[in-house]
């Protein structure tokens, strides 16, 4: 199989990771209300594990070979005030999309990313596509929940919308393996600027809402979601 072709096959796969996640919140039913919440929060600290491992062991290890360490404070600073407007902007216009434009922002400019990083060969492209893979299934539950808040949009719509936006994973993806090979410095300032949003993004949304009064469980989705990526990083190197 080409590269192009494996560019294709793995960011559209890491894409209907979205789709998937908000599959599991449509069916999700439980008999006991406890199960129920300890299900929803520790899918939420799951993904919050998957992001950050993303963060410490691809992300930001990967691209600081190629900045200055001037330009990585900006790009990796860059990235969380740009998702900090777009969360004050959406709680301004009352959107109710703020997961849906948080998982948007770090997928595309990570599948940007791991298609330079599949032309280049780089050992950790693989282990970068399973992270988002993984961080997208708790990342379209937590949408969905979130959408669905709203009268205007049905489980059909939303699945569907979803479903559309996987495929902006393939799009990114080929978009880095022809241009931005060569490229090595704005692939780093990409990756660094989705590692700013996405760790904003997880003491913004996704922490807060982990916590369950007299539950002590939930958190560790967010061990479990980081030892997947602890593991998967060994044995890449």
């Amino acid at each position: 199989m080409s590269s192009l072709l494996m560019v294709i096959l793995v960011t559209s796969l890491a894409g209907l990771g979205m789709p998937l996640g908000g599959l599991l919140a449509k069916l999700e039913h439980f008999q006991s209300d406890w199960l129920a919440q300890e299900f929803r929060h520790g899918v939420m600290a799951f993904g919050g594990g998957a992001l950050l491992s993303a963060v410490g062991l691809v992300l930001v290890p990967e691209s600081i070979e190629y900045v200055s360490m001037t330009q990585a404070t900006l790009y990796f600073l860059g990235g969380s005030f740009a998702f900090m407007g777009l969360d004050i902007w959406l709680r301004k216009t009352n959107t109710p999309a703020s997961q849906l434009a948080a998982m948007l922002a770090d997928f595309i400019p990570e599948s940007i990313a791991l298609g330079a990083a599949i032309a280049l060969d780089s050992p950790s492209s693989y282990l970068l596509a399973g992270l988002i893979s993984l961080q997208n299934i708790p990342e379209g539950f937590n949408a969905y929940r979130e959408l669905r808040s709203s009268p205007q949009f049905s489980p059909a719509k939303i699945l569907i919308v979803f479903t559309l936006l996987a495929l902006l994973g393939p799009i990114a993806g080929v978009s880095g393996y022809v241009w931005l090979t060569d490229y090595h410095h704005i692939v780093s300032a990409i990756m660094l600027f989705a590692s700013g949003g996405i760790l904003y993004s997880i003491f913004q949304d996704i922490a807060p809402q982990v916590k369950l009064e007299k539950h002590w469980f939930p958190p560790m989705g967010a061990v479990f979601g980081f030892l997947l990526g602890m593991l998967g990083y060994m044995l890449v190197h």
